[in-house]
Order: C-alpha cells, then structure tokens, then sequence
C-alpha cells in the first residue's frame, strides 16, 4: 500500500528492539552483575546523572576482553515480533531509526538484522584488546540525536512514531506525533500517547494503523 509522506520509527534498543540489557549481562562475567544492574536501574529512572552512571558502569567493567563483549553482544536476543514490525513497516516504505544509549558493538547487527536506515549509539573503546573507556554520541536526550536525521530527511513531527522503555528516552516523546511506551515504566506511560504492555513488539502495528488510520499488515497468533 502507499502511505501519503515519509513516515518514521524510533525505538530504543535495549529492552525494545533486544530483549535484554548489555551491560549487566557482561557484569556476569566479573561477578559485579548487582553493582551493574543498581547503576542500571537508577540511570533508566532518572535517579543519577545518565551519562555519569554509564561512565562508571564502563569503568566497573574495564579490562574484559573485546572476545567476550563481542560474543555477548552477537547473542543478545532480539525482542519478540520486531523482525516482524520492523519488516512490515520497511514493505510500507516507512524510514526505521534506531537511538542507543548502549554501543555499536551491540547494535551494528540491528542493522542487518532489522534493515534499520541509521542507528545512534555510544561507543565502547577498546586497548590491547581489552575494554578500556566509552565514547559518548548519544546522551540522555536522545532527541538530539533523532534531530539530526529528522532534519536530513525532511521528516515532520505528526509523521514520527517512537517506541521507548525507559525514563531517559522521553524527550523522544516531544518529536514524535505518536509516542509508544513498551513495557516501560510509570513515568512512560504516563507520558505517552499509547502502551503496549504485551511482550510483542509486532502488537505496535495495531497501534499505528489506529492513529494513522492506515491497513498495515499485523500478525496473528497462532
């Protein structure tokens, strides 16, 4: 079907398009997985400073090995019907954006896997092969990332979708004319135009064919 304009899909990675957090997965491997996952937890919320605490999580975990940040990264397992959302809306001729605050060694596959046009993410640096520091891209305003291509490719608010977890991804909501809180928290979903709490990202194309009042195809279950 042809849809009038360019429309565009933002989604957060971790927790939307993976079904798992990164860091804290590596954590496992140092045994400081709680000392990852409180960092973690306070960051998503709001509690600390976002960019501090992924600075300190990084330094927590220096010295890993690349091999084992790479392995860990090649596994993460992809979120429930998001091969399935991402593949309908690209056969729809939407544009799919993907803002990390996570790391390219995590989200080059999403690329290929999803055929995503352009992901933002941070960038774990390595020495000798061993994890080192973290260059940042994206902050805790991923709306300032999402700028730069919303303007490159001429994109207007009401023809952008976003489809976010966590508490420093909001500010998404403010580009966006459709703002999607999947499976996230309070503040979220209090902020949001939508939720969808099953855990099935496919279920995000009723949502968008009810605002948009559009036909896209949406899975059934079996």
């Amino acid at each position: 079907m042809q849809i009038r304009n360019q429309l565009l899909a933002i989604f957060d990675v971790e927790g939307v398009l993976y079904d798992a957090e990164y860091l804290p997965i590596l954590a496992e491997k140092l045994n400081k997985e709680d000392e990852i996952w409180e960092i973690t937890k306070q960051g998503i919320q709001g509690v600390i400073n976002w960019e501090d605490g992924l600075r300190t999580r990084v330094a927590a975990l220096k010295g890993l090995d690349y091999t084992t940040c790479k392995e860990i990264a090649d596994t993460l397992p992809i979120m429930t019907g998001a091969k399935e959302a991402c593949r309908i809306l690209k056969a729809a001729g939407w544009k799919l954006m993907a803002i990390s605050g996570g790391f390219t060694i995590m989200t080059d596959r999403l690329q290929k896997e999803l055929d995503l046009d352009y992901i933002f993410a941070n960038e774990l640096i390595f020495k000798n092969g061993k994890l080192d520091d973290v260059t940042l891209h994206v902050d805790s305003d991923k709306s300032k990332s999402a700028k730069i291509k919303i303007a490159e490719w001429n994109e207007k608010k009401e023809n952008i979708i976003c489809v976010v977890d966590g508490a420093n991804d909001i500010k998404l909501f403010d580009i966006s004319g459709l703002g999607i809180a999947y499976r996230a928290q309070d503040v979220v979903k209090d902020l949001a135009t939508a939720t969808l709490e099953e855990k099935d990202l496919s279920k995000i194309l009723d949502i968008i064919n009810k605002h948009y009042h559009l036909t896209l195809e949406t899975t059934t279950t079996a």
